[in-house]
This record gives structure tokens, C-alpha cells and sequence, in this order.
């Protein structure tokens, strides 16, 4: 089952329910594609512009913009790295929802992790978390290191 992209709902229930989700439904999302709307509402989201948003992804801006003006799915690599970040979200959120600091109450993931994605990182060499989300892998990369911020074993 694919896991449509409601932008009513907003972003912050598309990221629940893509964390809730059975890997077939990742696979069938994965397989389909995004709604192409999607990227403007994660770069509002994240407070990241949406042409950083397109670079990230890896999908020239000319190419996202006619897919979200048509309301046409993003499918490919574009589209699974679209949905990479929403699970870097996910888990970015998880953070802050398992967190015990006073500082965790109303913290915005979302905005936290569109900078901490455009930070060098001396876990990843110095690269920016944000250069290696064009890949499968890259978004491996950096999930574990988020999970690894979050277990308290990088700080």
C-alpha cells in the first residue's frame, strides 16, 4: 500500500504516518513516488529554501516545480530521498519526544534538523549531512548518526 502525501494534514502527520508504516508500504511509496508538493512543504517546514530543498534531493528546480504545478508524483531517486528525509525527520522528532530536558518541551525538530543537515560534521569527515541524502546509503549514513546523537554516543 502507498502512503499518499495529504498537504491538509501537513507534514508532521506524513511523517508519522511514514514512521508507523510497514516496509511494504515504504517500498510501495518508494516504487511510486511522492506527490511533488511535498518538497515545498518540507522546505517551509525546515526553514530550508525550496531550491536547497530540490539540490538535496538531487531533482533540478526547473523538473520540481512543473511536479508540483501539476500536482505529479516525484518518483526515483528523487522521490526516495524526499522520503528519506521525512524519516530523518521522524527520527529527529523521536529525539525530541524521548528526551527528558526541559528544553525538549515545544523544540522544533523540524527547524533544528534543516541546520543541523547544512552543518559540517566531523562524524561524516566534515561533510554536511545534507550532501549525502542523494543516496540510499548517504540517508543510512546519516540516520544512524542522528540515532547516535540521540543514544548520547556522539556529541
Amino acid at each position: 500500500m502507498f502512503l499518499p502525501y495529504e498537504p491538509k494534514k501537513g507534514i508532521d502527520e506524513y511523517v508519522r504516518m511514514v514512521a508507523a508504516a510497514t516496509p511494504r508500504e515504504i517500498m510501495a511509496t518508494e516504487r511510486k513516488g511522492v506527490r511533488g508538493q511535498l518538497l515545498k512543504d518540507l522546505s517551509k517546514r525546515m526553514q530550508l529554501p525550496a531550491t536547497r530543498v530540490f539540490d538535496i534531493v538531487g531533482i533540478p528546480k526547473a523538473t520540481a516545480e512543473k511536479k508540483v504545478a501539476a500536482g505529479e508524483l516525484v518518483a526515483g531517486s528523487g522521490g526516495q530521498a524526499v522520503l528519506g528525509m521525512i524519516k530523518l525527520l521522524g527520527i529527529a522528532q523521536e529525539l525530541v519526544d524521548n528526551s527528558t530536558a526541559r528544553q525538549a518541551r515545544g523544540f522544533d525538530a523540524a527547524k533544528w534538523l534543516g541546520q543541523w543537515l547544512e552543518r559540517p560534521q566531523r562524524a561524516l569527515g566534515g561533510d554536511k549531512p545534507a550532501d549525502l541524502l542523494d543516496t540510499p546509503t548517504g540517508i543510512d549514513v546519516v540516520a544512524r548518526l542522528l540515532g547516535s546523537i540521540g543514544s548520547g554516543a556522539y556529541q
